[in-house]
């Protein structure tokens, strides 16, 4: 990895549940987990269950030291913490970050919840390696690496959500998911956390025909994406966080659908890779 690389790969890129078949080979089937690379210093996002793999190809790179940051803590969200190898290795450091809960509990105590009899076989006790909890409020800026400045906001989702702004060497890249929008409406916090990034990742989990069903569930859309997109100065659009039901062939069709709006957009695949 060049030092003043700035690279996003995508792990996991499915909402909800993980999911198999011969449907879904070319965007994959693994949940939320994306990697971010600020030069040498490694930043993980979400611990779905594309997490599994990442650690495993951070391991054989000879990665020790780690900072995972959580949107919030449904299970597809952190499905993979268990199975992350890092964590059982005296050699590693994690810090795991977390603002979604502030005032309910702490970033350990959710981990320590979550990973437990009878939900799984051993508690976090087990792990070698140094781990330390991060809590922070929405609307805090974090400053994790040296060089690394990561703004944050809160979402439109049931029981909290954080968006997260990456800038490093003049360029930013946006995660937004999972996010709810008013229809009609450009959130004047998330237009905040976007402007002018190089990429924004964005929840795509519907169609905008499936919107009025799905009132409520805390999803967006492509088309909003694209808007939000066009409104903020983005120049690329990873369209993220896809239905576990969406099928190769219905992701193609809503990627030239956005696209027919926003040339910049793109339907994220596990596995991709993007050098800004």
């Amino acid at each position: 990895m060049q030092e003043d690389n700035f690279r996003v790969r995508f792990w996991g890129v499915r909402g909800s549940l993980p999911v198999s078949g011969e449907q879904f080979l070319r965007y994959g089937g693994n949940t939320s987990c994306i990697e971010i690379r600020c030069g040498k210093e490694v930043l993980l996002f979400d611990a779905g269950s594309g997490l599994r793999e990442a650690g495993a190809s951070l391991i054989a790179e000879g990665v020790d030291n780690y900072d995972l940051f959580f949107t919030h803590s449904h299970y597809d969200h952190i499905i993979g913490l268990p199975y992350f190898k890092p964590i059982y290795k005296c050699q590693s450091s994690v810090r795991f970050w977390s603002g979604h809960l502030h005032g309910v509990m702490t970033t350990k105590e959710m981990i320590r919840d979550f990973m437990r009899p009878p939900w799984f076989p051993v508690d976090p006790d087990i792990c070698q390696a140094s781990l330390e909890g991060v809590d922070f409020k929405p609307g805090d800026v974090l400053t994790p690496r040296d060089g690394v400045t990561i703004r944050t906001t809160s979402l439109t989702h049931p029981g909290g959500c954080v968006g997260y702004r990456v800038e490093w060497n003049g360029r930013a890249v946006a995660l937004v998911y999972d996010t709810e929008h008013e229809p009609g409406i450009l959130d004047p916090a998330v237009l905040e956390l976007i402007a002018g990034a190089e990429l924004m990742i964005y929840d795509c989990t519907y169609l905008e025909s499936e919107m009025t069903h799905f009132r409520g569930f805390g999803h967006s859309t492509g088309v909003h994406g694209a808007r939000l997109a066009m409104a903020a100065g983005v120049k690329r659009l990873a369209m993220f966080h896809h239905d576990p039901a969406r099928t190769d062939a219905q992701l193609d069709a809503m990627e030239v659908d956005v696209q027919s709006l926003f040339a910049g957009a793109f339907a994220a695949r596990d596995g991709q890779i993007i050098d800004l």
